[in-house]
């Protein structure tokens, strides 16, 4: 597979959902279009964005089925497959019809808080698993454990079948240091919308983007500027997202990009326990931030 596939903007889908919070399968097609035809590079299908933690394993089988079908080959697709317990991953990688898919994105452990030997031992026995090459994924404000730069490039350079690493720890000078000293071929990708721009300009082949479920032709204009060296008309549009970056994700995500994507006409703003919709005064200051756009 040509790694080159995760260079530019993927997006972290979402999970709409009706009043009743089943799944609104007819606006998951449109929004996937919408995207599709808005300059997204790849799709990622069930990654945190899309409250998949909520979602039966059936209803996972449902999303990674009616996606790929939706799709149908006119973009890559990356399918999220973690957890913080390594044999139960290695299961279901070895369970799940991954031919639709050209990479997984599999988060660090959570909550248990390994050890970067633990981590190292986790990613090591999961690439080794995987008929699919792993994108490596470093949340620590999600997971309560941070991967060290020293351990992201261990495991970049002993593990063939890992190919990237989605960096969301936030720490510039860790994610520089990867860029700084990781194989050739091995890729950093943001993790977070706020910094993608300058991490491009550190080496970043790109972002996995929550922004881009609502604005994907402008972000991808920018994450392509960037890459292209073109930083003065890259940093305008980084400058005319910095409030909605800072807005999407104080009361958590989803649940600020679904409050864009409702006020935007494709879905209904319904989450599902434990998530709740925005408050009244951010849902206000979002659709101030949204008109000042049009």
């Amino acid at each position: 597979m040509g790694h080159a596939k995760l260079h530019g903007m993927g997006i972290a889908l979402i999970t709409p959902f009706k009043a009743d919070k089943s799944i609104d399968f007819k606006a998951l097609a449109t929004l996937s279009d919408y995207q599709i035809m808005n300059g997204a590079d790849y799709l990622v299908v069930l990654g945190t964005t899309a409250e998949t933690p909520t979602l039966t394993t059936e209803e996972r089988r449902e999303v990674r089925e009616f996606v790929a079908n939706r799709v149908n080959g006119r973009v890559p697709l990356v399918l999220g497959l973690g957890g913080n317990s390594t044999t139960a991953v290695v299961e279901e990688l070895k369970n799940t019809d991954l031919s639709s898919f050209c990479a997984i994105l599999s988060v660090t452990p959570y909550y248990n808080k390994p050890s970067q030997e633990g981590l190292f031992q986790h990613y090591k026995m999961i690439s080794e698993a995987s008929p699919r090459p792993i994108i490596l994924y470093n949340v620590p404000g999600r997971t309560g454990v941070n991967m060290t730069a020293e351990t992201t490039l261990r495991i970049a350079s002993t593990c063939e079948n890992v190919i990237a690493i989605k960096e969301a720890s936030g720490n510039m000078s860790q994610m520089d240091e990867i860029i700084k000293r990781k194989p050739s071929d091995f890729m950093v990708i943001s993790g977070d919308d706020g910094v993608t721009f300058p991490l491009i300009t550190l080496g970043a082949v790109g972002v996995i983007s929550v922004i881009g479920n609502a604005f994907p032709n402008e972000f991808s204009r920018m994450v392509r500027l960037a890459l292209e060296g073109r930083y003065d008309q890259a940093l305008q549009i980084h400058h005319r997202f910095t409030e909605l970056f800072n807005l999407l994700f104080v009361d958590g995500n989803p649940a600020g990009v679904k409050c864009v994507l409702n006020a935007m006409g494709f879905i209904e703003n319904e989450l599902r326990l434990p998530l709740v919709p925005t408050r009244i005064t951010t849902n206000d200051k979002i659709r101030r931030v949204l008109d000042s756009f049009k």
